[in-house]
């Protein structure tokens, strides 16, 4: 998910440089909505492993 959120960050800045400000404002904001889905999921897991809920091997 952060894989995606990087690729998209270095679209978006990319295309901001050769001045596609609106592929850029897409981009970036494809870019902040994976970064915080990451992040909300990785929340959920370490709330999950301090619960001591976890995959059982």
């Amino acid at each position: 998910m952060l894989k995606w959120a990087l690729i998209f960050l270095v679209i978006s800045v990319v295309a901001g440089l050769f001045g596609f400000t609106g592929i850029s404002a897409a981009a970036g904001g494809i870019a902040r909505v994976l970064f915080f889905i990451a992040i909300v999921i990785f929340l959920i897991f370490v709330v999950l492993a301090l619960l001591g809920i976890g995959a059982v091997a």
